[in-house]
């Protein structure tokens, strides 16, 4: 799996999680992980979780750090369970650099502070193309522009790149694991 970091801020809006997002703008091909900072606000027309947009939710924040993976050749469970990986390991990540100081806790696909009630780290969504499974995750990095209560890496004391540098390789890391571990089993 190839990981890039984006060094351009810009806003995410749901229309980057499409199929060769990371191709077609960095000339990553196959299965990636790409990441990088910038606001968030996704438009009903590009909103994929269909529950929120039911409840026409607004989905919004100043500033996140962003995440999008494609994973080719893999169905939809497949891509909710690296989903649900990637936010373990964000959240096991956090806890790691910040000894234990706050009471995180991972319910699905989200990340929350558990710090006078809850607050919403992360959001997160995963869904199918005709040619890849495709997930975004993203965490706050500041709690500016958010219509939930939410925490943020800043109240972490964390910074947003390099938490973005390290959640990307140890995602890549496990996923080439994952990708070994199916490849020296005998077939029942």
């Amino acid at each position: 799996m190839k990981s890039l970091f984006i060094d351009k801020n810009f806003k995410y809006d749901g229309s980057q999680l499409r199929p060769l997002f990371a191709y077609e703008n960095y000339k990553v091909l196959g299965d990636s992980i790409v990441a990088w900072i910038g606001p968030c606000n996704i438009t009903l027309d590009h909103m994929v979780d269909l529950e929120d947009k039911i409840e026409n939710a607004q989905i919004c924040g100043d500033e996140m750090v962003h995440f999008i993976i494609e994973v080719f050749g893999s169905d939809l469970t497949a891509a909710v369970s690296l989903q649900r990986l990637l936010a373990s390991i964000a959240k096991d990540f956090i806890q790691f650099e910040t000894k234990n100081k706050f009471a995180l806790v991972r319910e699905g696909d989200d990340i929350y502070l558990m710090d006078h009630g809850q607050k919403k780290l992360s959001i997160s969504i995963a869904s199918k193309s005709s040619v890849s499974s495709m997930i975004h995750f993203a965490m706050n990095i500041v709690n500016e522009g958010t219509p939930v209560p939410t925490a943020c890496l800043k109240d972490l004391g964390l910074e947003g790149q390099a938490t973005a540098k390290k959640i990307m390789s140890l995602f890549v890391e496990e996923y080439e694991s994952i990708v070994i571990a199916t490849k020296k089993v005998i077939p029942l």
